[in-house]
């Protein structure tokens, strides 16, 4: 398998696993808004909602996709894509839940992008 399909497999694999994050995000705001019932009630509640299964969705299909990526490609090359995940999230979570950006947060990001294409050329 050549090198560029190794590294989108890998970006897919971050790409859900970044995005199960932000769907179990949205599910816990939700339902933190609703606090009726007892503890179990409120966890049941909590595990059926669409946005929580969707989440819990994109954690296997990214398990599966990087169990395929593994079997083919070094763990060392390939582990270090995952802080791209923190990136996606960070912006994800800024431009859709109106989290906090402050300059040091972009600085921390731009040198993990800078790190990734780093090791992406090697």
């Amino acid at each position: 398998m050549n090198r560029t399909l190794l590294i989108s497999m890998i970006l897919v694999s971050v790409t859900l696993n970044a995005a199960a994050q932000l769907f179990l995000r949205w599910g816990a705001r939700s339902a933190a808004e609703v606090t009726t019932g007892s503890l179990l009630e409120s966890i049941a509640s909590l595990a059926l909602r669409p946005s929580i299964l969707v989440g819990l969705a994109c954690y296997g299909v990214s398990i599966l996709v990087w169990l395929y990526v593994l079997g083919r490609v070094e763990v060392s090359f390939a582990y270090p894509f995952l802080a791209l995940g923190f990136v996606m999230v960070a912006v994800a979570g800024w431009q859709l839940f109106g989290e906090s950006m402050p300059p040091m947060r972009v600085a921390g990001i731009a040198i993990v992008v800078v790190g990734v294409l780093v090791l992406a050329r090697s």
